[in-house]
């Protein structure tokens, strides 16, 4: 692993302790009826799910059997209640003050628990809603119009599947579930745009075996995201290899007169290095190419590089708030959908797994049929 994940681990935890300790005080103020073993096994639990998330990731990243997952599994899903949960407190007190403005103390201290109770209800209903919703996966369709496409690839569809995230929550059962929806759809061709893997320990080859039960008549094609490259990207290079999918690690193809590239996500940390990829792989004479690109930036780059359209996700569409509106706060309207930039369109999609919490509010998981015109 990598120091810089490792690094972005330890701070999400420390940030985590000081949020699950303001949750927990929040709780003893709004709730004073509650007796002291309650609170001291209230205090115990919270520590405990305070400090788990960050060991527990950093063990899913060196083991991979059941107690591990399970572990894993746990926490991740309630970081994603405990989400809601602080937003809840934060909640209680801003309601708390408004009634000292309006009412008296003493009617502030008798709607405390009612507040707060009604609150956290609500926040873990948008929990749980989060976890049906994120296994809700929907099939988008849109049609695409690339100039100068050649003649075999009209009415031609291709399938888009991103951030599928594979590892102790989406594991075989999920990529079963995913190849066989590919498989239904019947593409003709495939692309995986990055995070195909969640980046902990995993056994690949058991992941992708559903896959190689796809045979797209053009090929399946890979270019990592982020959660690929949190350590060295070569065992998943061989294993995805193995189930006969094509990596592109910054390189072009051309399949029956269709351009297809993709670049490695580290490399878009670099603009002049990813120019100078960019320039090798040119799209001359207007013809139309497809690049795959983890995360919707460096889009004038792109552009001059002569590509039609380029296939994107890393967004999660925020998966959950308040991450949604970050992102679009972030990528602005390449958040999400089919864009515009120049002579480039680019589709960035919402994906299909989770990262962390097995939750998705406000951001419906996806895979995309696109069909060429």
């Amino acid at each position: 692993m990598k120091a810089w994940p490792l690094l972005g681990v330890v701070v999400v935890q420390c940030l985590l302790f000081f949020a699950h300790t303001f949750v927990f005080h929040t709780w003893i103020v709004f709730f004073p009826a509650l007796d002291p073993t309650a609170r001291q096994l209230l205090h115990g639990a919270i520590l405990v799910l305070a400090l788990s998330f960050g060991p527990v990731t950093l063990l899913a990243f060196s083991l991979t059997n059941p107690v591990t997952d399970l572990l894993y599994a746990i926490a991740s899903t309630w970081l994603g209640f405990f989400n809601f949960l602080f937003f809840a407190a934060c909640f209680s007190w801003l309601f708390s003050h408004l009634l000292l403005f309006a009412a008296s103390p003493a009617t502030d201290l008798a709607l405390r628990p009612w507040i707060c109770g009604s609150l956290t209800s609500l926040a873990l209903a948008c929990g749980i809603y989060g976890m049906a919703n994120a296994q809700h996966i929907r099939i988008r369709r849109l049609s695409v119009r690339l100039a100068n496409l050649p003649a075999s690839w009209q009415g031609r569809t291709a399938l888009l599947m991103t951030d599928l995230h594979l590892g102790p929550i989406n594991g075989a059962r999920f990529a079963r579930r995913i190849a066989a929806m590919a498989a239904q759809l019947q593409p003709h061709i495939v692309f995986l745009p990055g995070d195909l893997f969640d980046g902990t320990k995993a056994h690949l080859d058991r992941m992708l075996a559903p896959f190689q039960l796809l045979q797209p008549p053009h090929g399946i094609f890979f270019s990592t995201g982020n959660h690929e490259e949190f350590g060295a990207p070569t065992p998943y290079f061989e294993a995805i290899t193995r189930a006969g999918i094509r990596v592109l690690a910054n390189e072009r193809v051309t399949v029956d007169g269709l351009h297809i590239a993709g670049i490695s996500y580290s490399l878009t940390h670099s603009p002049i290095h990813l120019r100078s990829t960019l320039e090798s792989m040119r799209i001359d004479d207007g013809d139309a190419g497809i690049l795959l690109n983890h995360v919707p930036t460096r889009l004038p780059l792109v552009e001059a590089a002569g590509f039609s359209l380029q296939l994107s996700g890393h967004t999660h569409r925020g998966q959950i708030f308040p991450f949604t509106w970050i992102t679009s706060r972030i990528f602005g309207a390449f958040t999400y959908g089919l864009q515009a930039f120049g002579n480039l369109q680019v589709y960035t999609s919402s994906g299909a797994g989770t990262w962390g919490p097995p939750m998705r509010v406000g951001s419906p998981p996806e895979i995309v049929h696109i069909t060429f015109e």
